[in-house]
């Protein structure tokens, strides 16, 4: 009896526990990819996959051709890259203001509020944030008038749609963000504070000198593994909130595809916009992770 088939007989029960997610992913992971051809079709309904017209790389040329593709892709980039830098200094500033705190119930109090909006979906979050960012009833608005400042119509503006898109998903997200950094906080050495103590360095400069840099590779490994995501601006979080007015700032590639697939029916063009988005962010997060890898050492195999 060789070692595989001592191995085999021993753990067959671990390896049939994987089973069921395999079959999972399997059925809704790459099945689905087989719609992947449908980017070289012109599709159409009744004729099926097998059945409609090859037309090779003419969707990919006319999306090049497509007078909106630099505005949707300038939009996509800029709305994820915004998302990522918010999204790194907000929890890490919260997470180094929480570890000041002595208090251990009002820092575990905090937590759990910033926390739960992790666990909304934005369709549920993004009627909370219609009515607050409302021009005629809106708190934000209402606090504003007490400044003599004239409501604004933050949903319908191509000015501010962007930067209510970062500042809700941050605020959504940024409860998750710092419980990590908290963890990371926990692995610094107090003996650290003692020494920058004893040689005369007080709060702040303990935490430039101590604390950020003991929070770095975990910093460092966030922000390499979001690079992965800068072409994935928030389809559900755009979706549920923009409008044909806001479309060109608000229309990403994610919400764009829905529109040319579903809405207008163009199939093949669709698929072909998706396909292409595919391989792009395949690329980044190959590059992420091996900078990943590089810098903070993080692999998973």
């Amino acid at each position: 009896m060789n070692v595989l088939t001592r191995m085999w007989k021993r753990e067959w029960p671990l390896h049939l526990m994987l089973l069921p997610g395999i079959v999972l992913v399997l059925i809704f992971s790459y099945v689905p990819m087989v719609g992947i051809i449908m980017a070289f079709q012109k599709y159409v309904p009744n004729k099926g996959l097998f059945g409609s017209p090859f037309i090779g790389l003419k969707n990919f040329q006319l999306l090049i051709d497509y007078p909106d593709i630099g505005r949707i892709f300038f939009n996509t980039v800029y709305i994820a890259v915004m998302k990522i830098i918010v999204g790194l200094i907000v929890p890490i500033t919260i997470a180094i203001l929480l570890n000041e705190l002595r208090r251990e119930w009002i820092k575990r109090t905090f937590q759990t509020l910033v926390y739960l909006p992790h666990f909304l979906s934005w369709v549920l979050l993004s009627g909370i944030i219609v009515d607050v960012f409302s021009p005629s009833s809106g708190v934000f608005n209402q606090i504003l008038g007490l400044f003599g400042i004239k409501p604004i119509f933050f949903l319908g503006s191509n000015d501010w749609f962007p930067y209510v898109m970062v500042a809700s998903d941050v605020w959504k997200e940024f409860g998750f963000g710092t419980i990590v950094y908290l963890a990371a906080l926990t692995g610094i050495n107090p003996s650290l504070y003692e020494a920058a103590e004893i040689d005369g360095a007080g709060r702040i400069k303990q935490t430039f000198h101590v604390t950020l840099p003991g929070m770095m590779p975990i910093i460092v490994l966030m922000f390499t593994l979001n690079i992965g995501n800068v072409l994935n601006a928030g389809f559900e979080q755009i979706f549920n909130l923009y409008s044909p007015p806001v479309y060109e700032s608000a229309d990403i590639i994610d919400t764009f595809v829905y529109r040319m697939g579903v809405q207008q029916a163009q199939f093949g063009f669709a698929t072909a916009v998706g396909l292409l988005k595919s391989i792009v962010s395949f690329i980044f997060i190959s590059l992420s992770y091996l900078l990943a890898y590089r810098v903070a050492n993080y692999r998973i195999f």
